[in-house]
């Protein structure tokens, strides 16, 4: 069973290595990048707003349809493809999100590079979201967020670069928290063992099966695209191994529905905090805050689930770390 947990990973962080063997560099000729700006990628979100907050569900019958393997499928596009915007896809297993816009704002000192610099600003759009099914207070859920940044700080400035995106979770086996404010979400979480995985075995052991030979290392979800974005050169680039963000006040609005807690009313705004950590003394992260995002729009709509895309960054191994 803990193999089967561990394996849900893949799927919980928009997962998808081909090989258990990863390469030290990225293999930049078979990507797909599509130049697009803040602007743009927003008004696609932006374009058909839901009223009625959705309950899509995971299914078993969704991982596959006829001769075609939408796993494998999902994989490839998710490694491969750095587009901010796709056509029509659902999301295996954070179906339930809420997409955000505001500013990426970098305000202390420290040694890594790219956007993670002090002084650093960028554009940010987000999509917290929560694993399997369950969106409501009382269900055990795992409360996730994949932000991309935006080099930029004109929204309508089209990249000459693609975004660069991250992913963060707090607990991969879902834990019991009310709010999505309350919780802190990183690169390398947590993984309980509840009854939501068991509830889904068969889901699971699809998982298991298609992922065989996937990244050895799919527990932690690296930063180096935040530390080499805008670089000329990244051989020197000292990277965070985690990063970690959380709201700086719980949003206690007694939302039935974490979709609803984290939506922003016209003139507000929701402030989350970030803090970095290359360093482990007696086995706990040595922490440092280096600054904030701060989010002004919030958006529930189709394309927010199923069109936005996150493009996964492979596992290097020739990352420097402080």
């Amino acid at each position: 069973m803990k193999i089967l947990l561990s394996l849900m990973i893949l799927l919980t962080f928009h997962s998808c290595a081909k090989e258990a063997k990863m390469p030290k560099k990225v293999p930049e000729k078979n990507q797909t990048i599509t130049a697009s700006s803040f602007h743009s990628v927003w008004n696609e979100i932006a374009k058909d707003p839901l009223k009625a907050l959705p309950q899509n569900k995971i299914s078993y019958s969704k991982l596959s349809a006829g001769q075609r393997d939408i796993i494998s499928e999902d994989a490839k596009r998710t490694l491969q493809n750095r587009a901010d915007i796709l056509p029509y896809f659902e999301k295996l297993a954070h179906p339930n999100g809420i997409c955000l816009r505001g500013t990426w704002r970098i305000t202390q000192k420290n040694p890594y590079g790219g956007y993670f610099k002090k002084g650093s600003q960028a554009l940010i759009i987000a999509r917290a979201s929560s694993a399997m099914s369950k969106t409501k207070q009382g269900e055990t859920k795992a409360f996730g967020l994949a932000g991309k940044l935006f080099p930029t700080q004109s929204p309508k400035e089209v990249l000459k670069t693609s975004t660069a995106n991250f992913f963060l979770i707090d607990d991969l086996g879902g834990t019991d928290a009310r709010y999505f404010t309350e919780v802190a979400l990183t690169n390398e979480p947590s993984v309980s063992t509840t009854g939501e995985v068991f509830k889904n075995l068969l889901y699971a052991v699809k998982v298991a099966s298609t992922f065989s030979k996937a990244d050895t290392h799919s527990g932690i979800r690296q930063l180096y695209e935040i530390a080499y974005l805008g670089e000329r050169s990244t051989s020197k680039i000292i990277t965070p191994k985690w990063m970690k963000i959380q709201a700086r006040e719980i949003q206690k609005e007694h939302a039935k529905d974490f979709r609803s807690e984290l939506f922003i009313s016209v003139g507000q705004k929701l402030v989350f905090d970030i803090w970095v950590s290359s360093k482990e003394t007696e086995g706990k992260k040595v922490w440092q805050p280096i600054g904030e995002i701060i989010f002004n729009t919030s958006m529930v709509s189709k394309s927010c689930d199923h069109q936005l895309h996150f493009h996964h960054p492979l596992f290097r191994e020739d990352i420097i770390y402080e």
